[in-house]
This record gives structure tokens, C-alpha cells and sequence, in this order.
């Protein structure tokens, strides 16, 4: 199974980058993952709101653009499910046996996903009504796949 993360902007910290390779390296023998990042859209401050969907829309169709045809699509969004580890686990286990062999995660900038994303995704996920740096989001997205994968094969994980 290839599992791809895109993801807006790059990382600054490099504590980030440290976590991102170390769940990058412990994936590698469950998946073949691949991380996109495309470029965030600077925001200035008082932006309205037509400003910042526009930012959106931009930030959007460079995700839209990184996604291959085929591919099952979640979205990370507040509004979105809330699994529990093993509900996740099984989900990526469910698409596999279902024949998809490319899982998209999509982690937006800091204004969100915009309309057109959402709309391409298969399911939307959230891990909290609260708001996290994207950024870290990346590295909590890529723990829970990894912990994922270690329930779907029954090896301990810490619960």
C-alpha cells in the first residue's frame, strides 16, 4: 500500500523534521510513503475573509494538483470524523482489502482545506475540535499510521 501525505508548507523545526523521518523510516516496512509539500500562500494579518479564501483556493489547487487518479482522499478537518487508534487502524486495513492501493492525507495551511479539497476527499478526519499547528499535525498524523499499521499486524503498541 503507498501512502501519501500533502501537505501545505514546509517545515521550520527541526524537531519536526526529526519526528517526520524517524515515523518515515519505522513506516517503510508496512507502506511506501510519500510526503508532498506544496507552498503555503503568505497571509497577511487583518486579511478578510475574501482574502483568505482566496488564499484557500490557491493553497487548494496545488493539493488537487499533487493528487493521482484512483487515489482514496482524507481530509484532515476539524469538521470531520473522530476515530479512536483502532478505528483508524481498521479503516486503512478495509481500504486495503477494498482494493485501494494509494491512501491520500491531506493537511492543509493554517486558514483550512478549501471548498474544492473537501470535495475531492473521500472522508474527512479530525483527531480534535482544537486547532494544531500544521506543521505538527504532521508528525501526530504519521505516529497514528504507524500505530495503525502495528494494530492491523497485532504487534504491541502502547495504548
Amino acid at each position: 500500500m503507498k501512502i501519501t501525505l500533502i501537505t501545505v508548507g514546509k517545515i521550520k523545526e527541526r524537531y519536526f523534521e526529526d519526528a517526520i523521518k524517524e515515523y518515515s523510516k519505522r513506516l517503510s516496512r508496512y507502506c511506501k510513503l510519500e510526503i508532498i509539500q506544496v507552498a503555503d500562500e503568505k497571509t497577511p494579518d487583518g486579511a478578510g475573509e475574501a482574502l483568505e479564501a482566496q488564499i484557500r483556493e490557491k493553497e487548494g489547487q496545488r493539493i488537487l494538483a499533487q493528487v493521482k487518479d484512483g487515489a482514496y482522499v482524507i481530509a484532515l478537518a476539524i469538521e470531520g470524523d473522530m476515530l479512536d487508534s483502532v478505528e483508524l487502524s481498521g479503516k486503512i486495513a478495509r481500504l486495503g482489502v477494498e482494493g485501494k492501493s494509494q491512501i491520500v492525507f491531506v493537511i492543509g495551511g493554517s486558514l483550512g482545506l478549501s471548498p474544492a479539497v473537501m470535495a475531492r476527499a473521500d472522508y474527512a478526519l479530525s483527531f480534535s475540535r482544537m486547532t494544531f499547528p500544521h506543521q505538527l499535525m504532521r508528525v501526530i498524523l504519521l505516529e497514528q499510521i504507524y500505530r495503525g499499521f502495528r494494530i492491523a499486524a497485532g504487534e504491541p503498541y502502547h495504548k
